[in-house]
């Protein structure tokens, strides 16, 4: 079972789906299922989705799925070959138009606010053109500035320009259904520009009679401009590097990204870091230099997940990559004084849900003791107490299943699935039963517990308690 404090979500596709595959990458540590509905057939998509829910956790039940809506993103349609661009060819961009010398890109999209001199980036900034003129709304003549290969579904980006487009799209909506339908625990919307995206996403979910906790891609100019607003907004955050370094200079993703991950953690709210993680072993067996001490500074920075993509989706070596993630965290976690990690982020304890999680923490700490468990049914209290980063494991205790899977991509917390209990009087014993079970600890070890009473109702984190197993 990995027990590292910081989780790692795989994104499915060809190169893993078996459900031998899949069992092994969850063997391997992997904590969550990313399935990508910005490709494939409804069919392609729900298959996916089967396939995670085949499988086990160590701690029983299934992965958690992560549904990745495809938001507002402009791409190449209609290119039945490559088109091939040489500087200071003229080229026009169009959602109306086809033919020679023509760029279709998705329909929907308005270019009125896009003036002579702006800058179109195509295939994460590897073509960059210039428009010469803004031929209509729907229509602009550009020339070619840096040459290369156009091909069909790249993605197409208009940095520094806000463009009239919906944050959730027809296709969005048709998506957003079938992966609550087949069971999906998170939402993720890509391309958010403000906190108001969150409402439109909510309020859909629950027309369909749901609920699911949505994350916020973080990837666009605007979402870098609005990030309290987005951290406060929505349930958690990603760093989607790719489309962010290409909406905004590249020199500044690192500090946008170590910036994003201080405001979530210290919000607790779970940060995501994703995209290019370990993009080399794609094709190769090991990861380059670089590639390693970028994650070990995301995980020294606190990041809560770190997400690949095409590396387990369509690499040749996913399981390599999975275990190249797991050596990483657990060398880098190992150098890390949590000790400290409760006094520092101890401030704004405006609440007592968050005093008391703190207050938990803390008690680990001075008593030494290595087990502090949550009993909670939304997730709230484990969460909050992840929030301090404890030297101390925090074990989640649940009776809900989306609660337990939910939790799963959360730092530090391993969640574990319990018998349903009415009466605080109860807790101990469940919390007993799941220690002994799992041989967490030795009968007369202590362990700090932490919870709310009433029991059920979500948010009313109010008690702490020091017992010993028995």
């Amino acid at each position: 079972m990995n027990i590292s404090r910081t989780k790692i979500i795989a994104t499915v596709g060809p190169s893993c789906s078996t459900p031998e595959m899949i069992q092994s990458l969850v063997d391997k540590g992997v904590n969550c299922f990313r399935v990508n509905l910005s490709h494939g057939s409804a069919e392609d998509k729900e298959s996916y989705f089967k396939l995670i829910k085949s499988v086990k956790l160590p701690t029983g039940g299934r992965p958690a799925i992560l549904g990745d809506l495809a938001g507002p993103k402009i791409r190449v349609t209609n290119l039945e070959s490559p088109y091939e661009l040489n500087e200071g060819d003229l080229v026009t961009i169009s959602n109306e138009i086809t033919g020679d010398s023509v760029i279709s890109v998705s329909s929907g999209v308005k270019f009125q606010t896009v003036g002579e001199g702006a800058q179109i980036l195509i295939n994460d900034g590897r073509i960059a053109l210039e428009v010469i003129k803004h031929v209509s709304n729907s229509t602009l003549d550009c020339k070619t500035i840096t040459p290369g290969i156009v091909e069909n579904r790249k993605g197409v980006n208009f940095p520094g320009v806000a463009l009239d487009v919906p944050s959730l799209t027809e296709q969005d909506e048709l998506d957003l259904e079938l992966a609550l339908k087949n069971g999906a625990d998170w939402l993720a919307l890509s391309f958010v520009r403000s906190p108001s995206d969150y409402g439109l996403v909510r309020s859909r979910v629950r027309e369909l009679g749901y609920t699911a906790p949505i994350m916020a891609k973080i990837e666009k100019w605007e979402a870098v401009q609005n990030i309290d607003g987005i951290i406060d907004a929505f349930d958690a955050v990603m760093v989607a590097r790719g489309d962010l370094g290409v909406e905004v200079p590249l020199e500044q993703v690192p500090l946008i990204q170590k910036n994003v991950i201080e405001k979530a953690s210290l919000a607790g709210k779970p940060v995501i870091i994703a995209t290019q993680i370990l993009d080399s072993m794609t094709e190769r067996p090991v990861p380059t230099r670089a590639e390693v001490s970028d994650i070990a500074n995301a995980i020294l920075d606190g990041a809560d997940a770190l997400m690949v993509t095409g590396e387990t989706a369509m690499g040749d070596f996913p399981e390599k990559v999975i275990d190249v993630l797991t050596r990483v965290i657990g060398e880098t976690e190992s150098a890390i004084n949590y000790r400290d990690f409760a006094i520092s982020r101890g401030q704004n304890r405006l609440n007592t849900a968050k005093a008391i999680s703190h207050a938990a923490c803390t008690v680990a700490r001075d008593q030494e003791i290595k087990i502090l468990i949550t009993m909670t049914h939304s997730g709230s209290t484990a969460r909050m107490t992840s929030r301090y980063r404890p030297a101390a494991r925090i074990i989640a205790m649940t009776p809900k299943e989306k609660t337990c899977r939910q939790l799963s991509i959360v730092w530090g917390v391993t969640p574990f699935l319990i018998r349903e209990y009415t009466s605080s009087d109860e807790i101990a014993d469940v919390a007993n039963e799941i220690l002994t079970r799992e041989n967490l600890l030795s009968d007369g070890e202590k362990y700090v517990i932490t919870g709310g009473v009433p029991v059920g109702i979500p948010g009313t984190t109010n008690y702490l308690s020091v017992l010993k197993l028995v």
